[in-house]
Formats: structure tokens, C-alpha cells, sequence
């Protein structure tokens, strides 16, 4: 029975994938899925970026307001590495999926995730998942129930067997979404405080903010919490993710630590527009490209022929054909010319 679920639900799935929908309406009709095998009374699940793991979408299902300080110091324990069954440690575990309950109970104590973000709205079990797909995490998230109704081991067993299928319609979704490079208008600067406290924009930034707010109000300070204890986490203090924003271009932000005597715990998050590159990395990334085949087609999007590129890289030209014919494959083209197109949209 729970293995007919579970392929059913992979299925499903699945084919969502072709349907067009975005990243975060995915998660939501996923999570809707999910809920008829796994039921839970909260649910957040979050697209991230695959180079940095830092959250680029957030999907709370039943739609339900995060305060800003619950969003704050979650995302703070959550990079620091400090708390049980954190998504940098999940995504290292050959099971992709895990119960707070299995933590050992020196840990479950001192949790912030438990005691002082879950409890208060009257939670107290949570199932985590990470979702990969080719060695790439694309999305990660939890279920969240009342007390005394935790996850039975089938339902873990559940949410581990789609949890492939999962990431693939995820990589899918940020393939199809439109990848246009324009992004704000003059420089998006923004001052914040330990926790991601927005304190200072310039007036770019400050437009650029309300124009994403409007679109998903709350999404940016998710992210922004996010980049920003990604930084102080870093041992570089630095910390960059892809985003798209409200008006669908693809922007960069970076955080950052900001030497000062005032406030030391001060960081700058600057938001530039995605470049070529970064673009296309990110897009190969989602259509399974390996990290040869990457470094290939980055320089046939260049323009450079196979000679340099077997130069360039220290490989043979054969090899660099075997690795175009690859991606020709995955991507679904037949010649450097339509490779080059599908990429740059």
C-alpha cells in the first residue's frame, strides 16, 4: 500500500513538472500531495540555490505568516550549523529524509528550531527532507504536527521515496522559468543589522524592495536573513545566492561583513543582475550537466572553438566532443548554435 502512495505520488509529481508552474507553486501542489499520505498541520519548503544552499524561495502550506523574528533566527541557527538535523548535515546522509524525534535528546533540548520557533505555535514534531537530484540539493523543508502525533518510520520512508522526483520537477521548474539578465534599476545596496534588521537602502534598493514585496510579501526578508547568516557562518564573512525577483530577472545577492567600530555585527547585502555566466551555470546545473561538461559549454557560450577549449581546459578535442554530444542530450539540442540559444533564452 504505501509503495503504490508513494510511486502514485511520484507520478504526480512529476507531472507537475511539465505543467510550467514556478518553483514555489510547485512546492505547493507537491506539498497538497504529500498531505493526503503524510497529513501535518504546517508545512514550509523552500527552493535553494544548489551552490551555496541558501533559500531562494519560500512555500509555507497552509499559507501562514512568518514573523520577521521567527524568520530571523531560524535562518541564524539554521547556517550556523548549530541545530538538529541541520540541512547542511541532512543533505550528507545517504537518507534524505529525518525526524526531529530520532536526535538524540541532549540536542532536542537545547534546539532554538524546537523551543523557541516551533512550541510557541503549538508544534512539536517535525519531519525534515532534503531533495536532491545528480549529487545537486534543489529544494529543502519540513512537516511540521501537534504533540503526541509524531512521524511513524513509513511515513519517513514515504517522504525519502519522492524526494528524487521532487528535486527533478524542482530543477525543471527553474529551467523553465524565464531567466531574463535585466535586473533593478541603479545600485541595490542595503545597510542590515546582525540578524538581516534592515537599518539603511538607497533609494534603488528601496524601490526595488517594495516592487518584490508587493509581488511575495515576505519573501525577501526570508532571503535576506538567509544570505546574511549564510555570511556570518562563512569563515570568508561573504556569502552570495541567485534570486529570482518580482519582476522575473535573475539577481545575485551577496552578502557581506562591514568593518565599522559602531556595530561590528553590521553586514552590506548588495543586489546585482545575474550575469551570462552565472545564468548559464545555473541552468546546466538544472538540466544534470556535469562539472567538465560545465566548464565546456561555458566556453562554447564564449565563442571559443575546440581547439582552445581542449587547450584551455588540458583535455583532448575528442573528449570535448564526447562532452558537447553529452550535453546536447540533456539539454535536448542538436548543435552548438541551439545549445547556445536554449541557454540564453
Amino acid at each position: 500500500m504505501w509503495a503504490d502512495r508513494a510511486e502514485r505520488a511520484q507520478r504526480e509529481i512529476s507531472a507537475m513538472a511539465t505543467t510550467g508552474m514556478g518553483v514555489a507553486e510547485l512546492h505547493a501542489a507537491a506539498l497538497a500531495v504529500v498531505h493526503h499520505t503524510v497529513p501535518f498541520q504546517q508545512a514550509c519548503w523552500s527552493g535553494v540555490d544548489p551552490d551555496s544552499l541558501i533559500m531562494t524561495s519560500i512555500t509555507n502550506w497552509p499559507p501562514w505568516p512568518v514573523p520577521d523574528e521567527y524568520a530571523a533566527r531560524f535562518a541564524e541557527t539554521e547556517y550556523a550549523g548549530t541545530e538538529p538535523n541541520a540541512f547542511a548535515a541532512l543533505i550528507r546522509r545517504p537518507v534524505p529524509a529525518a525526524r526531529l524525534s530520532d536526535v538524540p535528546h541532549r540536542d532536542v533540548v537545547r534546539s532554538v528550531r524546537l523551543n523557541d520557533l516551533l512550541r510557541p505555535q503549538g508544534l512539536e514534531h517535525e519531519l525534515r527532507a532534503v531533495f536532491r537530484a545528480d549529487a545537486a540539493c534543489w529544494a529543502v523543508g519540513g512537516l511540521f504536527r501537534e504533540p503526541g502525533a509524531d512521524f511513524t518510520d513509513r511515513e519517513v520512508e514515504f517522504l525519502s521515496s519522492i524526494a528524487s522526483a521532487l528535486a527533478a520537477a524542482t530543477r525543471v521548474a527553474v529551467r523553465l522559468e524565464r531567466h531574463a539578465a535585466r535586473g533593478p534599476e541603479g545600485p541595490v545596496i542595503v545597510l542590515v543589522g546582525r540578524r538581516g534588521e534592515l537599518r539603511a537602502a538607497t533609494e534603488a534598493a528601496a524601490t526595488w524592495l517594495a516592487q518584490l514585496d508587493d509581488e511575495a510579501p515576505g519573501r525577501f526578508s526570508m532571503t535576506l536573513y538567509a544570505v546574511v547568516a549564510a555570511a556570518k557562518a562563512s569563515v570568508s564573512g561573504t556569502a552570495r545566492m541567485r534570486m529570482r525577483d518580482a519582476g522575473d530577472h535573475w539577481v545575485v545577492l551577496q552578502a557581506s561583513r562591514l568593518i565599522t567600530g559602531d556595530d561590528p555585527g553590521q553586514m552590506v547585502v548588495t543586489v546585482e543582475p545575474a550575469t551570462t555566466h552565472e545564468m548559464v551555470s545555473l541552468l546546466l546545473a538544472a538540466y544534470g550537466a556535469t562539472a567538465r561538461e560545465r566548464e565546456v559549454c561555458l566556453e562554447v557560450v564564449s565563442g571559443s572553438a575546440t581547439t582552445d577549449i581542449a587547450d584551455h581546459l588540458f583535455i583532448s578535442p575528442h573528449t570535448v566532443h564526447d562532452h558537447l554530444k553529452s550535453l546536447f542530450d540533456k539539454v535536448g539540442v542538436g548543435s552548438r548554435g541551439e545549445l547556445v540559444a536554449r541557454l540564453l533564452g
